[in-house]
């Protein structure tokens, strides 16, 4: 009896490989265990199995989702200290966190000086949105260009501007960090504004707005780049003390004690 247990039980482990179901491989063991101590119907057993697998997939669905989005690094919401934040952003932060931003296809301007959060709140948003089941896409301004340029001179630009547009989410870092000529202006423009209205982006930026012309180098083609990002956007002051220059503070003080 028990070496006929062992033969199923083997197939069936070879039939979850055939199929591709590697929780219920996985799991079959403590499954059966647990079926038998609470006498468990049929049904529930086979349910229980199936509901496992399909944690499984989903659980490297949401993997896969930030693994695709490009993050620099992994940043989380929960790892921030709230309290350490710039006002503006510790009071919307909550309704942020929602992600009916996304749903209204509504941006986010993070704008102020460097080291106080702008880029650990854009990714810790993008991550929450990626495990929500929504397409994100992670990038700095210098890259994104770059990307264009190249697509450009390959003559496939359409098609990265198709791709563009269909990300629920589009992070957009650094915006500011480098100047560009007139003709990476345009083409930033064209790029971001195929998103109006559309689908929403989180810009990150050191400059307020009255200084986007110093890299835009047009004011005409700034005006009308801030009015596209900010229309019914959230626009959050990020200025305040930077975080690592306080970690740095704390590193010197403790290397002194």
């Amino acid at each position: 009896m028990k070496e006929n247990e062992s033969n199923l039980r083997q197939q069936i482990t070879d039939l979850s490989k055939t199929l591709k179901l590697p929780s219920i491989r996985k799991t079959l063991q403590d499954t059966t265990q647990e079926a038998v101590c609470h006498s468990w119907s049929y049904e529930q057993f086979l349910f229980t199995l199936l509901q496992n697998e399909d944690a499984h997939r989903e659980e490297n669905r949401k993997k896969a989702h930030v693994k695709r989005a490009g993050f620099p690094q992994y940043k989380y919401l929960q790892e921030l200290n709230r309290e350490e934040l710039p006002d503006d952003v510790r009071i919307v932060l909550p309704e942020l966190e929602t992600l009916e931003f996304i749903k209204n296809a509504q941006n986010i301007v993070l704008a102020g000086n460097p080291g106080t959060g702008k880029t650990h709140i854009a990714i810790g948003l993008g991550i929450n949105a990626c495990k929500m089941g929504y397409n994100v896409l992670f990038t700095s301004i210098p890259q994104l260009l770059t990307q264009i340029r190249e697509c450009r001179s390959a003559r496939t630009l359409h098609q990265l501007e198709l791709k563009f547009i269909k990300y629920d989410l589009v992070i957009c870092d650094e915006f500011g960090y480098v100047s560009f000529n007139k003709d990476g202006a345009e083409a930033l423009f064209n790029h971001l504004s195929l998103r109006t209205g559309r689908k929403a982006t989180i810009i990150t930026t050191n400059l307020a707005f009255d200084r986007w012309k110093e890299i835009f180098g047009d004011p005409i083609l700034t005006a009308a780049m801030v009015d596209r990002l900010t229309h019914k956007a959230y626009l959050i002051n990020m200025n305040g003390d930077s975080f690592r220059m306080k970690e740095t503070q704390k590193w010197i003080k403790n290397k002194r004690i």
